[in-house]
């Protein structure tokens, strides 16, 4: 039998949740927007509508998450909330997430992020997050509230598309058995630099869902750095003209320059003005290199982490770039 929580508006929402299906795209874009439209409301931009996710977004979102995809009903069946919950290996983190307006105060937005933070500990997560806006004062307090511990900025900058001399490979261009072996350095790569951190999913994914593709440079045999990129356009309806990158690894300071020249040549080819790429405000020299090369600053969210669950910057130089945000 189904548990419910009082609501004084609509009487009843769901205190455990269902998982998530491609076939509830439209209705989690509907109270995507009116919760993050409110919420603009609130921080007193009133004239800001935030539209609709572009729904293979969504679906990759939904696939990614696996279990981890959790919407709470309301008493007609529709959804009231809902919470997207990843785990790259150790790193798990929830985004997106939210409660529509009409459901928001009654404490269902405790219950979401609570039912998240469980499921990522019974899944072994070693690294528990999110992202939220800074200047939200409300968020910042609300996660507080639940144990999170605000941390860096993450500071969202895009650079130019380029030409450069091509040496980097893409996955999609190998044949499988090759794509395998990539698989496997990417990932020996990525558990070398952040243990337990993997980041094989995401690049199965984003080829099976055709949204982009994994760059990665090579040095002898062995991968020194990769990037998952993102071309498909974030928002429905909107012309593909940025890619995003959503992982980005490296083994150095040097390798990750060469990685953002390839980036911006592939961006170039695959016909993308930009280059979008989320940097962890931890990394300074990495900041301040894009910066030199005339990176240009976009946006800005927040990173908080649970209570004895942050993480922790890899070793020897190397750079993690993991974007909290699909």
């Amino acid at each position: 039998m189904m548990a419910f929580a009082r609501n004084w508006r609509h009487a009843w929402v769901a205190e455990t949740p269902e998982r998530a299906s491609v076939r509830e795209i439209p209705s989690l874009n509907a109270v995507f927007s009116e919760a993050f439209t409110e919420r603009y409301r609130k921080d007193g931009m009133v004239g800001v509508r935030v539209p609709h996710l572009n729904p293979a977004v969504w679906k990759f979102a939904i696939t990614d998450a696996e279990e981890g995809a959790m919407i709470w009903r309301n008493a007609r069946d529709g959804i009231a909330a809902f919470n997207m919950v990843h785990r790259s290996g150790v790193e798990g983190w929830m985004g997106p997430l939210a409660v529509h307006p009409d459901y928001q105060g009654q404490g269902i937005g405790k219950i979401i992020v609570s039912s998240g933070v469980e499921w990522l500990k019974k899944t072994g997560a070693k690294v528990i997050g999110l992202e939220t806006m800074p200047r939200t004062m409300d968020n910042v307090g609300f996660y507080s509230a639940l144990g999170f511990t605000p941390g860096h900025l993450t500071i969202t900058v895009t650079l130019e598309a380029a030409r450069a001399g091509i040496q980097a490979t893409t996955m999609s261009s190998l044949n499988p058995h090759e794509r395998e072996l990539a698989l496997r350095q990417c990932r020996a790569l990525v558990d070398q630099l952040a243990p337990g951190y993997d980041y094989t999913r995401e690049i199965v994914l984003t080829a099976q869902h055709q949204l982009g593709d994994t760059l990665f440079v090579r040095k002898g045999n062995d991968v020194t750095s990769f990037a998952v990129c993102h071309a498909v356009p974030l928002v429905e309806g909107r012309v593909a003209d940025e890619m995003r990158v959503l992982k980005m690894v490296a083994k150095s300071e040097a390798d990750f320059d060469q990685l953002v020249t390839q980036l911006c040549a592939h961006a170039r080819a695959k016909s993308a003005r930009r280059v979008a790429i989320r940097v962890q405000g931890q990394y300074e020299n990495v900041y301040r290199r894009l910066v030199a090369r005339g990176a240009r600053v976009r946006w800005t969210d927040l990173r908080m982490s649970l209570h004895e669950y942050a993480e922790s910057r890899p070793a020897g130089g190397g750079i993690v770039l993991s974007n909290w945000e699909i």
